[in-house]
């Protein structure tokens, strides 16, 4: 378990200098979870430590998850099975992808790690969590030990309420991107009661506050739901020039779906006096970096501006 190991992991927090952060009096960090490993970054080392852990105990050999094409989860769950000697199984949605998977950055690299693909229809893709389709793909593979989409299952929602320390109780906001969900869950559970946990969902519509609800108890958080820039994965050129300002200004790598529409919002909050003067703001950096390739093809193939960290 080398990679994950149940010891923990020091993560920096480092301040950003911006003028308008000065202008405004308000203070900001990044917890620099990126940094953790160089393959299984930010919260999806998080998610997937414990995740492991239990694997190993129950004496499974093989994981299966879900994911999209260009899915940080896939990659980072590829990895982790390869260092901890497990067979990995990726269900990938959309059947399209099986004949020109070797194209894709993120596929290409988790079937270097030796993961396996299962490509599935959306139609099909929407059925994964429901007893029929995981024993059709135990018909298939055998037995496994399931890693929900994301990574996001009690488990992992332990190991994000790992991600603040002790020392992060001086900060007054903490601010993270969302997607599943999970790691949201898991910082709201080890905020401060001072504290206010603002969550940035990468993806449209408003499903996400019941699916974090289940997790959690505590009443200190909210969504702010205006800086998914359209959805999931979609991009702009101000967003990927923001991104490119922010590598050439700070040296810190955003990734365009998570981690660079969170702290767009954020300093947007910041020029409209969202924030008070005086506060201390701890942003998370939730990694995501290696989905940085998929995109640049994506805006080369639209003959956009690529981001270039």
């Amino acid at each position: 378990m080398e990679p994950l190991s149940p010891e923990g992991v020091l993560v920096s927090n480092q301040k950003i200098s911006h003028p308008l952060l000065e202008k405004k009096k308000v203070e900001l960090h990044l917890k620099r979870e990126d940094l953790i490993h160089p393959e299984i970054s930010g919260n999806k080392f998080r998610k997937l430590k414990y995740n492991l852990l239990r694997a190993k105990e129950l004496k499974y050999d093989t994981l299966l998850t879900f994911g999209g094409a260009y899915s940080n989860h896939i990659a980072a769950t590829a990895y982790a099975g390869k260092v901890n000697k497990m067979q990995t199984i990726g269900v990938i949605r959309g059947e399209e992808i099986a004949e020109r998977w070797s194209d894709n950055p993120t596929l290409s690299a988790a079937h270097q790690q030796g993961m396996k693909f299962k490509f599935v229809s959306r139609t099909d893709y929407r059925k994964k969590e429901s007893t029929a389709f995981i024993n059709k793909l135990k018909m298939e593979f055998g037995e496994f030990y399931v890693v929900p989409e994301g990574g996001t299952n009690n488990l992992a929602v332990r190991g994000c309420e790992e991600i603040l320390t002790p020392k992060d109780a001086e900060f007054d906001i903490i601010c993270c991107s969302v997607g599943t969900g999970g790691t949201l869950a898991g910082i709201i559970n080890s905020a401060t009661p001072s504290q206010q946990v603002i969550g940035f969902p990468a993806l449209k519509g408003h499903f996400l506050k019941k699916d974090i609800c289940k997790f959690v108890e505590n009443g200190n958080w909210k969504l702010c739901e205006d800086y998914h820039f359209g959805g999931y994965a979609r991009v702009d050129e101000s967003l990927i020039s923001f991104i490119n300002e922010m590598y050439q200004n700070t040296g810190i790598p955003l990734d365009p779906v998570y981690t660079g529409k969170m702290i767009f919002g954020v300093l947007d909050l910041v020029a409209g006096d969202f924030f008070d003067p005086g506060i201390k703001i701890l942003a998370i950096h939730t990694g995501g970096l290696q989905g940085i390739a998929g995109i640049n093809l994506y805006l080369k193939s639209k003959n956009l501006p690529i981001i270039d960290i």
